[in-house]
C-alpha cells in the first residue's frame, strides 16, 4: 500500500483527531486529518487548475506552513513531481534549479520573482510564477467533495525530487517514486516503533528528506500528530519538550548542541518522551553523552541520505552505541567494499558504504550518466561514504570518499562556493574545504589566495551570502600565500586544514 492510501485510510480511521498543531508565536493553528485530506483534494484541483498534469515538476519555494505541506500532499496525489526548495535561495541559484528540472510551476511569496526562465530540455516556456502569502491558499482553492481525482498511481511513478550536491558542483535533482518513498516510511516505521499515539514535535526544515520523508510522512503514515513549529529556537523545544505533550522529537547535532547551550547548568527530565533521535551528520560522542547526562535520554542516531532515505538506525530497544549509526532497516541490504578492488570487506575493515534494496531512489533527474556511475553492475548504490562494520554487526562511518561538507545538518559542495568566490575580483586562487567545528560538525572555511591585498575577509563573506545562502557561504575565510598542490596540479585541501592546527593565518 503507498504512503497516500495509508493516508487517506488514517484519514478516515482518524477523522477528527489532530494531524498537524501548528504552533506559531501569534498563535496556534490544528488541522485534523479528515479536514487535512479535503485541504489536499481542494489543493489537486487547484494545481489541476494551474496546469499540473501527471509527471509535471511543480516547485514549491514557500516558508514552512500548512500551504507547503498541502502543496506537496496535493502534487503526489495527482502524479505530479513534488519539488520543495529552501526559500532562503538566492535568485541565482533558483534559476538554476528551474532551469534543470523544466518545472513549469513556481509557487512562492508575493514578494517572489514575477518570472523565472526555464529553459530544460522540454519547455521554451518560462515558469509560472504564483505568489502565496502567509494566508495560504484557502481563498483560491475551488469546491470540492473532499474527493481526488482518480489518477493511478505505481510504485515506479515519480513522486518527489530533492536536489542534493554530488560529485560535481552543480546540485543534482534526486527524483524518489512512491515506492522508494513507501518503503522508506514503511522500514522506519518498523523499526522506530511509530504509532498513532505518538506525538511528533517538528522543527526541522521541509525541503529537506529528514524533515519532510523521515520527520512529516513518518508521523502522518502512522496516524499520529504533528506539533510543526516554523522553526528552530532552543528555548522554544526546550518549553515543548518539558511540557510533556511530545513523545518523539528528531534533530541534527547542531540542534541538540543549542539546546544543551541553552539549559545553561541545570537539567531536563525528559523521561515522558519516548523517543530522540540524530541525523543528518555526524553526532560527536561527546554530546550523546551530555544528551543522556542531562536530558535523560540515549539519542538513537540513524544513518541516511537523499538518494536511499534512512540506511541504517541504532534500535529503539537494545544497544545505542555512541559513534555508531546501528544496523540496516527491515528490508535494507547493506555492505562495505574496498575502494580498489570493488569486493567485500571483512568485518573491522574500513571501505565504501553500498546499499540494495526498494529505499533506493529512482535516479538522479536528466543525467542518466551519473545514474549509471552511482550503481555497480549489480544494482548496488554507492554512497561514497566510508565505514566499517564491527564483530556485532554495527555499521560505523568513518568519513567521505569525496570532499562534501555537511554543515549543521545540510550538505555543501565545496566547488559551488569556489565558483562564488572566484568571481570576486580580489581572489586570485581559492579552494573551500570542511573545518571540523565543535558547533556546526564541519565549518565552511575558504583558502584564499589574494590579487587585491585590501580586500578584507568580511568583504568576501558578503560577496559570497549575495549569490548562495547562508550555510553554504564560509564560516572562516583565511588567507593564504599559495595553494598546495600535488605533482598533477590537484589543491591538497588536506594540507590547508591541517595547517590549521599549526598557523593562525589572518580570518573571519
Amino acid at each position: 500500500m503507498l504512503f497516500l492510501e495509508r493516508l487517506r485510510l488514517n484519514c478516515l480511521q482518524h477523522g477528527p483527531k489532530t494531524a498537524i498543531e501548528f504552533r506559531r508565536k501569534t498563535g496556534t493553528e490544528r488541522i485534523s486529518y479528515d479536514a487535512l485530506w479535503h485541504r489536499v483534494a481542494a489543493t489537486a484541483a487547484w494545481l489541476a487548475e494551474q496546469g499540473v498534469s501527471p509527471g509535471g515538476r511543480v516547485a514549491v519555494c514557500l516558508p514552512k506552513s500548512l500551504a507547503a505541506i498541502e502543496l506537496h500532499l496535493a502534487a503526489c496525489s495527482i502524479g505530479a513531481v513534488s519539488m520543495p526548495l529552501n526559500p532562503a535561495y538566492s535568485a541565482s541559484e533558483l534559476k538554476y534549479l528551474l532551469e534543470d528540472s523544466g518545472a513549469r510551476l513556481l509557487i512562492a511569496p508575493p514578494e517572489g520573482p514575477d518570472s523565472a526562465p526555464a529553459d530544460g530540455p522540454e519547455s521554451d516556456t518560462p515558469t509560472r510564477v504564483v505568489g502565496v502569502g502567509p494566508e495560504g491558499l484557502s481563498h483560491r482553492l475551488p469546491a470540492t467533495s473532499g474527493e481526488l481525482n482518480k489518477v493511478k498511481l505505481s510504485h515506479k511513478s515519480p513522486a518527489l525530487m530533492l536536489y542534493t550536491s554530488g560529485t560535481t558542483g552543480r546540485p543534482k535533482g534526486a527524483v524518489m517514486s512512491h515506492g522508494s518513498l513507501t518503503a522508506n516510511i514503511d522500514m522506519l516505521g518498523k523499526a522506530w516503533q511509530w504509532s498513532s499515539n505518538d506525538v511528533l514535535l517538528h522543527v526541522l526544515p521541509l525541503f529537506h528528506v529528514h524533515g519532510l520523508l523521515v520527520a512529516l510522512h513518518g508521523a502522518l503514515n502512522a496516524g499520529a500528530t504533528a506539533v510543526v513549529r516554523p522553526s528552530f529556537e532552543a528555548s522554544t523545544v526546550l518549553r515543548d519538550i518539558g511540557a510533556k505533550d511530545c513523545s518523539v522529537f528528531m534533530a541534527v547535532p547542531t540542534m541538540y548542541r543549542r539546546l544543551l547551550e541553552a539549559l545553561g547548568d541545570s537539567k531536563l527530565d525528559l523521561g515522558h518522551m519516548r523517543l530522540l533521535t540524530s541525523g543528518s551528520d555526524r553526532l560527536p560522542i561527546e554530546v550523546f553523552d551530555a544528551i543522556e547526562q542531562r536530558l535523560g535520554h540515549r539519542v538513537v542516531e540513524r544513518y541516511g541520505m537523499t538518494e536511499t532515505g534512512i540506511m541504517l538506525s541504532n534500535p529503539v530497544d537494545g544497544a545505542r552505541v555512541p559513534g555508531q549509526v546501528g544496523v540496516p532497516l527491515p528490508g535494507v541490504e547493506m555492505r562495505i567494499v574496498n575502494e580498489d578492488t570493488g569486493k567485500p570487506c571483512e568485518r573491522g575493515e574500513v571501505g565504501e558504504l553500498q546499499t540494495r534494496g526498494p529505499h533506493v531512489f529512482s535516479g538522479y533527474w536528466n543525467d542518466p550518466d551519473k545514474t549509471s556511475r552511482s550503481f555497480t553492475s549489480d544494482g548496488w548504490f554507492r554512497t561514497g561514504d566510508l565505514g566499517l562494520r564491527d564483530s556485532h554487526g554495527r555499521f560505523e562511518l568513518k568519513g567521505r570518499m569525496t570532499d562534501l561538507i555537511i554543515t549543521g545538518g545540510f550538505n555543501v559542495y565545496p566547488t559551488e562556493v569556489e565558483h562564488v568566490l572566484a568571481r570576486h575580483p580580489g581572489v586570485s586562487q581559492c579552494a573551500v574545504a570542511g573545518v571540523p567545528d565543535a558547533d556546526w560538525g564541519e565549518a565552511v572555511t575558504a583558502f584564499v589566495v589574494r590579487a587585491n591585498t585590501s580586500m578584507t575577509a568580511e568583504e568576501l563573506v558578503r560577496h559570497s551570502r549575495s549569490a548562495l545562502t547562508a550555510y553554504k557561504s564560509p564560516k572562516r575565510v583565511v588567507f593564504v600565500d599559495a595553494l598546495p598542490r600535488n605533482a598533477m596540479g590537484k589543491v591538497q585541501k588536506k594540507t590547508l586544514v591541517s595547517g590549521l592546527a599549526a598557523e593562525s593565518p589572518k580570518s573571519a
